[in-house]
């Protein structure tokens, strides 16, 4: 129903304008430094179809999310991949570190809480099989749908309540990575870990309130062409919905052709960097502005982290105790260590920023990354969006093999083979990265960035 998605965004749009004032006048929520799309988002979960349901939400609301993260991506890929002042070694260097960082949260959240659900769980609760481990990154890395399709191969094969404890599981993934991410902000602001911001206490009254005064206002973008002949804003508009749109239609051919399930954003990204290419070869790049692509993927960003929160499943989390919070308390440790250790120790430069959206993406889906890394890199300085959809392609395989084959070896008695595979390859993560010299152990945790006062 077409007009439904308008009322959809028309009702976003109206609890971000309220929760922009909200962000302006509560001093509590400019505290904990809450962007006002997030803010939208809890009014949006506390009045939707999960809660009290008083909302004219359609029942699209819960993919909005995904298909908003394309859009994106492809704004990304279209502002063009650059050299950095430090040269290629140093874009070698961050690129290298933050794949295996990267990888490394998905490796480690698949051999401990599996192998934990084995020597402990399932001897407290022995109805609990071998495959209940596995839907902890199932939910927490893969978010709800890869839940749901790891899910659908336990059921099929014999384990038919993973699908409802996959999405529970996903669900408080996303819980966990919000206010657990807003924790750990708060933390890291206060220890001067972060690049971009500063504490509360010193962080000036524009970026506590959200309101810009007139004289530290700055232009959006130049008019590379004519009103005449087409808006400028169009003009930008459509060279990211072009990538976006064909990197959708590529994938389902893909899958089609091959049965390779590739994340869509990663393939509008490329598109969209073969497009920027293409359009600089031929000097059509000159009439493009950056900062409008910017503006384009800040948008699509805010409405986002609304859909992404107000579509959370919240009723769900109430209905599973015991081994599911055993579980549970597991992965939360696992990505916390993750973060904690591991992202100073893989990256250099701005290693909490990078981190703390690994943190979230690794709880829940990207949106939730994304909300973490615009309240600690509103502009996205650390470069960890375009980092995020260079490494994408390298992780897909593993990924895919997560998702498809691991179910099937936990349930017929190759469990610690799983495990010993997963355990190899972090370990030989933190050795390629201890050879290559992508080990920064004696870093200081501050001033690793080139980080402006605020």
């Amino acid at each position: 129903m077409l007009y439904g998605i308008l009322v959809d965004f028309a009702v976003a749009a109206l609890l971000i304008v309220l929760s922009q004032w909200i962000r302006a006048r509560v001093t509590w929520v400019q505290r904990y430094f809450l962007p006002s799309s997030l803010i939208a988002g809890f009014i949006g979960l506390a009045l939707g179809p999960y809660f009290l349901n008083v909302l004219p939400f359609t029942e699209n609301i819960g993919s909005y999310a995904g298909l908003l993260t394309v859009v994106v991506f492809a704004a990304v890929g279209m502002a063009g991949f650059h050299k950095g002042s430090g040269g290629w070694r140093a874009e070698i260097a961050r690129l290298g570190s933050y794949f295996c960082y990267k990888t490394l949260a998905l490796t480690l959240q698949v051999c401990i809480p599996v192998a934990f659900s084995i020597l402990v769980i399932s001897r407290l609760y022995p109805e609990i099989n071998y495959g209940f481990g596995l839907l902890l990154v199932a939910g927490f890395n893969g978010g709800h749908g890869t839940a749901a399709a790891v899910g659908n191969s336990f059921v099929r094969i014999g384990f038919p309540e993973a699908m409802d404890l996959g999405m529970t599981i996903a669900t408080v993934g996303i819980l966990a990575g919000v206010f657990g991410g807003l924790i750990f902000i708060k933390w890291a602001t206060s220890r001067g870990y972060t690049e971009y911001i500063r504490d509360f206490r010193y962080i000036s009254g524009d970026l506590r309130t959200g309101l810009v005064p007139k004289e530290k206002r700055e232009e959006l973008g130049d008019r590379t062409i004519s009103n005449i002949a087409l808006d400028p804003l169009a003009w930008h508009l459509a060279l990211v919905l072009v990538p976006s749109g064909a990197g959708y239609l590529l994938n389902q051919w893909i899958f089609a052709t091959t049965a390779i399930d590739l994340p869509t954003f990663t393939v509008a990204f490329l598109l969209a960097l073969a497009l920027f290419l293409l359009l600089r070869r031929i000097g059509v790049y000159e009439y493009v502005d950056t900062r409008v692509f910017d503006r384009i993927s800040g948008t699509t960003t805010d409405f986002l982290v609304f859909f992404g929160v107000a579509s959370i499943k919240v009723p769900v989390v109430m209905e599973y105790a015991g081994p599911l919070a055993l579980l549970l308390l597991c992965g939360i440790l696992v990505v916390w260590a993750t973060m904690r250790y591991g992202g100073p120790l893989l990256n250099k430069e701005s290693w909490f920023e990078r981190s703390i959206f690994v943190f979230g993406y690794a709880t829940g889906v990207f949106a939730i990354g994304f909300v973490l890394l615009r309240i600690v890199d509103p502009a996205y300085r650390s470069k960890t969006i375009t980092d995020t959809a260079i490494v994408g392609p390298i992780n897909t395989p593993l990924e895919i093999f997560t998702w498809s084959a691991a179910p099937f070896m936990l349930l017929n008695g190759q469990h610690w083979w799983l495990v010993g595979m997963y355990v190899v390859i972090s370990a030989g993560l933190l050795i390629v990265c201890r050879v290559s010299g992508w080990w920064w152990q004696s870093l200081p945790l501050t001033g690793r960035g080139d980080a402006s006062e605020v």
